[in-house]
């Protein structure tokens, strides 16, 4: 009993010290961040995203403009053009703009999947050429890893690339992959079979392959369930030959390095489906003020409460979780479990609240003139984008020790 009490009167002692370390308060400058990029969506997004679905493109002046305002560089250094701000600056941006639209989202979380494995693992000639454009706007990659025969299977590439001399010669196809047929598109960062380990297995590597290398061909885009206005493609290389200066990281580590981007960007996608709620529910709580059913207005009746209090709730916990991962990050902490974390319950999370957002709006809610019959489509993506709920849900296991 004494123990006890001295137990409690430790930790009542300490209170204070406890709070400081356990705060859920956003900085001044992570709020600052917040409001500025709320602003620049709602007036200069929000206004074109009927535009976008429409023409299914992102409009490059729009990349350049978030380039120019620094929202495309937040988690990296100043060296590189970045703010140096961190990945929770950044995440936050993501959030909002997918409440408006997500390939404004997608023009910013790109930057950071195509772009890390420049800023992790390339040399400096190869940061300055590549990743300081990414970050101003002028130009984008592609992040080329997924084959027809290996989504989930990382390791089950078939894409083959050979030195012959000075030059890798590169032969296999990519697909589902995004910004590749961009008019920004400068270059794509693929996954290659560069040989044999000593073991016998694989060894991959990365490989910068410019756009307009004779050899390599895009296909056509691919028509989306959702993303629209994100440019997705196959991709084909046929005796492609690229410098073998252009390996990016050491040879054999490709598939280590993409692994490490991939677990980079779960949080990204993460925050884009809290983002993604967000925008559903306040499309949801909107609506049901001003529609009138049976004499008042709609968000009067238990029923439709019930969802809006479930739809904030399930928004609150996903967000709080995705901070979690970002801010682990920024204190250069161990993050894959609280990515994978994020990154399922986050994104099956987005599907429940649009699919209730729907169901608020009634037969409004299959009108893609409004937000929420867009931003449907747009959930299933962000489920299977960077790895499965399964591949989540085996990274959590392992974590656990099963």
């Amino acid at each position: 009993m004494g123990n006890l009490l001295y137990r409690f009167v430790y930790f009542w002692q300490n209170a204070e010290v406890r709070r400081k370390e356990l705060n859920f308060e956003l900085s001044e400058e992570h709020r600052a961040i917040r409001e500025a990029v709320r602003k620049f969506a709602e007036k200069e997004i929000a206004p074109r995203a009927e535009e976008i679905e429409e023409q299914d493109a992102f409009p490059p002046e729009l990349t350049l403009k978030m380039g120019e305002l620094g929202y495309l560089g937040l988690a990296f250094p100043g060296e590189y053009g970045g703010s140096g701000a961190g990945h929770l600056a950044h995440a936050i941006a993501v959030e909002e703009l997918n409440r408006v639209n997500s390939a404004a989202a997608l023009q910013v979380c790109c930057v950071t999947l195509s772009g890390s494995p420049f800023y992790l693992f390339g040399t400096e000639e190869q940061k300055q050429r590549w990743l300081v454009p990414f970050i101003q706007g002028r130009a984008q990659s592609a992040f080329a890893s997924t084959e027809p025969g290996a989504g989930s299977d990382a390791a089950g590439i078939t894409t083959r690339a050979s030195l012959d001399g000075d030059q890798w010669i590169i032969n296999g196809s990519k697909t589902f992959i995004t910004n590749a047929g961009s008019p920004l598109c400068a270059a794509v960062t693929l996954t290659a079979v560069t040989g044999k380990k000593s073991s016998g297995g694989k060894e991959i590597s990365q490989i910068i392959v410019p756009t307009g290398t004779p050899g390599y061909s895009i296909g056509k885009a691919f028509k989306k369930i959702g993303w629209h206005g994100v440019d997705t493609r196959e991709l084909f290389f046929e005796d492609c030959r690229v410098p073998k200066e252009n390996l990016l990281g050491g040879r054999g580590a490709g598939l280590k390095q993409a692994l490490t981007c991939m677990t980079i960007t779960r949080v990204y996608i993460a925050v884009m489906a809290v983002g993604l709620a967000q925008g559903c529910f306040d499309e949801s709580l909107k609506y049901a003020k001003q529609r009138v059913a049976f004499g008042q207005p709609i968000s009067r009746y238990q029923a439709v409460q019930f969802k809006l209090a479930d739809m904030v709730t399930e928004i609150e916990a996903a967000r709080l979780m995705t901070y979690r991962a970002a801010a682990l990050m920024d204190e250069g902490k161990p993050y894959s479990w609280e990515a994978s974390l994020a990154k399922l319950f986050a994104t099956e999370m987005a599907i429940r609240v649009a699919n209730e957002a729907v169901v608020i709006h009634g037969g409004y809610g299959c009108i893609r003139e409004y937000p929420v019959a867009r931003f449907l489509g747009d959930t299933k993506i962000l489920q299977i984008g960077e790895g499965t709920p399964e591949i989540q849900r085996l990274v959590i296991a392992r974590e656990l020790g099963c």
